[in-house]
């Protein structure tokens, strides 16, 4: 398999939306469809112009996404059928170097999200209440190992 992490291009919205929206639905059953919408909008407008985004590509195919916003992992997305095969950790693998320590925040309702930050290292830092939607955001921290 050819996977490549590279950054952004304009020409990547409509893969990143599609890895976005199936891998949203699949961890966050929970979030309204007008949610979802707004949220389909602000990636383009709002989110995407304002941080540091990398793709994951599997065999010249967009399969995910990281965005950064200084340490802060924004968000991470991959294809639900791209699970499990080492494209979420090479985009981590990204942040981590590009970064070092990071800071994530995940729906506690979450549990795909929970287990992969969890094997990657992360560990709980602080619980707060998502105002939009009332659900419980876990904040985690990774740290890079002292040598």
């Amino acid at each position: 398999m050819n996977r490549i992490v590279r950054e952004y291009q304009a020409d990547d919205l409509e893969d990143l939306l599609a890895a976005w929206e199936s891998a949203t639905r699949l961890a966050h059953p929970f979030l309204t469809e007008d949610f979802l919408d707004q949220e389909r909008h602000n990636i383009p407008n709002l989110y995407l112009p304002n941080a540091e985004t990398w793709v994951v590509e599997q065999d010249q195919q967009v399969v995910g996404f990281i965005a950064l916003l200084g340490n802060e992992v924004g968000a991470i997305f991959v294809k639900p059928e791209f699970h499990g095969t080492g494209a979420g950790k090479a985009l981590m693998d990204k942040a981590r170097d590009l970064r070092g320590d990071l800071e994530v925040e995940v729906f506690e309702a979450n549990s795909i999200g929970r287990q992969f930050y969890e094997r990657y290292g992360f560990k709980p830092l602080s619980e707060s209440i998502h105002e939009p939607t009332g659900k419980t955001l876990l904040r985690l921290q990774f740290r890079t190992a002292m040598t």
